[in-house]
């Protein structure tokens, strides 16, 4: 004979702020458990317990990797107040009214517990749980998640010194050598938020005979270890490409943006799961390998503000401006306008569009000689006066 379970109408947990997206190390997670009946029942105990835990599971051949790792433990015997218990700590529930027990605990200090995270093969999870025990029935769960993010300030010395490096690459053809192709890139800090535009200055030089693309992305390096073993997930979060490059060229950026996704904070802290960022500056070649440059980013919580390298790059500027107003002052000469009279007034492909090359890199499309049909703006047909200059006006010649 199987014992009827006594129904319970509502059993839930409310957190004292539900408006709170977020926790932080050493925040207070603090709300209630709300019990309504159906019919009469005897609790005798209502525990509450806060849990974090990190996790990693997956699958390597036959053998099944698996690793936990614990950031929250917390447990507690909440009561009812103003209502009347037996001697063993048991109270009667009774239909028709709404019990709540009140619950609090504080989270670990920083330095003690990570962010939220939920990835492929592992996630960080943290949740309160409830657990109403019963005379003669079967204990009954409820639970609640909730996010902690812990703060990452991007504002550090070591996040906004700028990264760079200079990478090349000996191109081959059937053993016969090609020629190469170098990279030389920049970026003015490591740290950067959700939202905000990476500024790449970099220059790229091809002496080969192939017609090579310079790009960037952002990439997304997740790292998992369980039982002495580590899987790797890389992920192209967002990019950009400049023009492509013919024999014997070179292109440079000068402020190429690239913007930040919206993404999950750098994970720095937790033993078996790391996540990591890359800006990855890069050429596709093809018929080989691509040319690789990876510059370190850390993706933080609290944003730029503006300070340190933007004073001394205004200061820079402000010295630029003057150094070339003191040079015109010292040519004592006007600048002339550009000339159109040797302008062709109307360029041409005579030749139909062919694909010269296919850009194997994920989902770009093909790349073509492509130069449109265009026409030059109509010569201008003015008479500039120049600002006066030494107390004469002059007339430019147009041609």
């Amino acid at each position: 004979m199987v014992a009827m379970t006594k129904r319970v109408k509502t059993f839930e947990i409310i957190f004292s702020d539900p408006s709170k997206a977020f926790y932080c190390s050493g925040d207070k997670v603090a709300g209630r458990v709300v019990v309504e009946v159906t019919e009469v029942t005897r609790v005798s105990a209502m525990r509450v317990c806060g849990i974090g835990c990190a996790k990693v599971e997956y699958a390597k051949g036959k053998q099944r990797c698996r690793e936990e790792i614990d950031y929250l433990k917390y447990e507690d015997v909440v009561h009812l107040d103003d209502q009347p218990a037996d001697t063993d700590g048991s109270v009667i529930l009774r239909p028709g009214n709404k019990y709540e027990y009140m619950f609090g605990f504080e989270l670990p200090q920083q330095g003690q517990i990570v962010s939220s995270y939920k990835g492929k093969f592992g996630f960080v999870q943290y949740y309160v749980k409830a657990v109403m025990e019963r005379s003669s029935q079967p204990p009954q769960e409820c639970r609640r998640n909730f996010e902690v993010e812990e703060p990452l300030d991007v504002n550090t010395p070591d996040l906004l010194s700028p990264t760079g490096g200079m990478k090349e690459k000996k191109v081959t053809c059937m053993f016969i050598p090609d020629g190469q192709v170098s990279l030389n890139a920049k970026i003015d800090r490591r740290g950067y938020c959700e939202g905000e535009e990476i500024s790449i200055n970099a220059k790229f030089e091809n002496t080969c005979s192939r017609i090579v693309v310079p790009k960037a992305a952002i990439v997304a390096k997740q790292i998992y270890q369980a039982n002495g073993r580590t899987k790797v997930f890389r992920q192209k979060l967002s990019s950009v490409r400049g023009n492509h490059i013919i024999s014997g060229m070179c292109d440079a950026w000068q402020g190429k943006s690239i913007r930040v996704p919206k993404i999950k904070p750098s994970m720095l802290g937790c033993n078996i799961i790391r996540v990591e960022y890359a800006l990855m500056i890069y050429m596709h070649i093809p018929g080989s390998e691509k040319l690789i440059l990876e510059l370190p980013l850390v993706i933080g919580t609290v944003p730029y503000n503006g300070f340190g390298s933007r004073t001394n790059s205004m200061s820079s500027q402000d010295g630029s401006v003057s150094n070339a107003s003191n040079s015109w002052v010292s040519l004592r000469m006007p600048s002339a306008p550009p000339s159109y009279c040797d302008v062709r007034r109307d360029v041409r492909l005579d030749q139909p569009l062919t694909p010269l090359l296919d850009d194997y890199d994920g989902d770009d499309s093909p790349i073509f000689m492509d130069a449109p049909h265009f026409t030059f703006p109509p010569l201008p047909a003015y008479s500039e006066v120049d600002e006066e200059f030494n107390s004469n006006v002059r007339m430019l010649q147009v041609c």
